[in-house]
């Protein structure tokens, strides 16, 4: 009970918030959960909690509450007026259990740490940090070494671009957040292929901006399925992942590619390319990102060192026309003041390197292997029930369950087995018969024992 009360009078838990089940309750103080229960109905007596059906338990006042006169301030209540709305409930329950190490995860979209360069890269960091004589602010557009670093991995992929036109960010993420704040109007219309990464977020709506989602197929999105959607008066945007895209891990056509550019010049739509997974291709070579043939400035092409290297790192960078760049580094320094200097100096090196292209031809012999062993284990466990794509690269494969099963059940059976996937709806409403299966992150012999026990569960569904 003192434990439960010290959260409470400590502010941890505010008055109106909801507690921790007796679950988890009871792991989090690792005592039975008969002690909980009787915990709890100690606090209710003494006017701490409260239950409410179909709430669980919540706090109603604190010792200090019970003994002032005035009303307490209601944090709970003041946490639901801010402007970025909260994560879906899926969602945040995802990004809490991607951190336990007892769960396969099959739902991570992160390299294993098997394929983090130890050696090479902590070498690296030695170095930079010899020579390094401070560890001041950077540039606003971010260190400048870094800069044009990128341009030369950029020319690479035929795209042409100078230190000027090129922000340094603190990943992708802070690149789309960016762009919502400082390009889009409030009531600007997000056009996103369905299903979509970009819809399990809220970066876009907490803005004020409406999502449209397009048709898309093994493709990509259909021009025609945008153009019908178009409003030629509002004001409007395009978010794409023409390569290895997330969920579906599908790679846009080049002719697809084209007639997207066509009619995003012709009708005057602004693009944001995000090819954060660009160059995890497995098979072959995908086709140059929509910014190559980019000849007006009407593409932001986004890329990041969070798949290929390490998401802890925090380097990711927007490519675009000088104006919006300024722009964007304008509100990157009122946001943060830039990404961390220490990881800018360590990413140049790094790009500088031979042991950049190294390691991305291990990572994509290591992805390849990894990749079959989900595809044989799916045929083998699953082929009666389920149907899917073989991936030409990045970490996904996008699974239909052919009979009736929803994915929320399966997600809870699963999370009970020790095993972590994404479920399709989060990523579309309508997609409750998908889930989005990683083979980036796990074991050889995760991969192969959580596809078998998701065969196994689904026989039992």
């Amino acid at each position: 009970m003192n434990l439960i009360t010290a959260k409470i009078t400590g502010g941890e838990w505010t008055i109106g918030s909801q507690i921790p089940s007796q679950r988890e309750l009871a792991n989090l103080f690792q005592v039975n959960r008969s002690t909980i229960i009787t915990a709890i109905e100690e606090l209710k007596a003494n006017g701490l909690l409260v239950s409410h059906v179909g709430k669980g338990t919540i706090v109603a006042n604190n010792t200090w509450s019970l003994m002032k006169v005035d009303k307490p301030i209601n944090w709970s209540g003041n946490i639901t007026l801010g402007m970025h709305k909260e994560s879906m409930k899926t969602v945040k329950m995802i990004n809490e259990l991607e951190s336990k190490n007892e769960l396969i995860q099959l739902g991570k979209s992160e390299l294993s740490p098997d394929l983090f360069p130890q050696e090479a890269f902590q070498k690296l960091v030695q170095n930079v940090s010899s020579t390094l004589l401070s560890l001041g602010y950077e540039e606003p557009k971010g260190n400048l070494k870094l800069r044009e670093e990128i341009c030369n991995l950029l020319k690479t992929k035929g795209i042409q671009a100078s230190p000027s036109s090129v922000l340094i960010v603190s990943g992708a993420l802070q690149a789309l957040q960016l762009i919502s704040i400082g390009l889009l109007n409030k009531g600007s219309t997000v056009y996103v292929e369905r299903p979509s990464y970009v819809l399990s977020l809220s970066i876009f709506q907490s803005g004020g901006m409406k999502l449209a989602t397009i048709p898309a197929d093994l493709e990509g999105p259909i021009p025609k399925g945008m153009k019908d959607l178009h409003n030629s008066k509002a004001h409007s945007v395009l978010y794409t992942i023409p390569t290895f895209h997330n969920p579906t891990g599908y790679v846009m056509s080049e002719r697809r590619r084209e007639l997207l550019m066509q009619l995003c010049e012709d009708e005057q739509i602004p693009i944001i390319e995000d090819d954060v997974y660009g160059d995890l291709w497995i098979d072959e070579k995908p086709p140059k990102p929509l910014k190559a043939s980019d000849t007006y400035g009407n593409v932001l092409y986004v890329g990041s060192l969070s798949k290929t290297l390490a998401p802890g790192l925090r380097i990711g960078w927007i490519v675009g026309p000088d104006s919006v760049i300024d722009r964007l580094a304008d509100l990157k320094m009122q946001t943060d003041y830039g990404s961390s200097s220490l990881s800018q100096h360590v990413a140049a090196e790094w790009l500088k390197s031979e042991t950049h292209e190294l390691h991305l031809a291990k990572v994509r012999e290591e992805l390849k292997i990894r990749r079959n062993i989900a595809l044989n284990a799916l045929s083998k466990h699953l082929s009666s029930v389920a149907e899917w794509n073989v991936p030409k690269g990045g970490f996904f494969i996008w699974l239909k369950f052919l009979p009736p099963v929803q994915n929320k059940h399966l997600f809870e059976k699963a999370l009970s087995a020790g095993i972590l996937i994404n479920p399709g709806n989060i990523y579309d409403k309508h997609s409750t018969q998908y889930i989005r299966l990683s083979y980036g992150f796990a074991a050889y012999e995760e991969i192969e024992a959580g596809i078998r026990k998701l065969g196994e569960m689904l026989k039992n569904i």
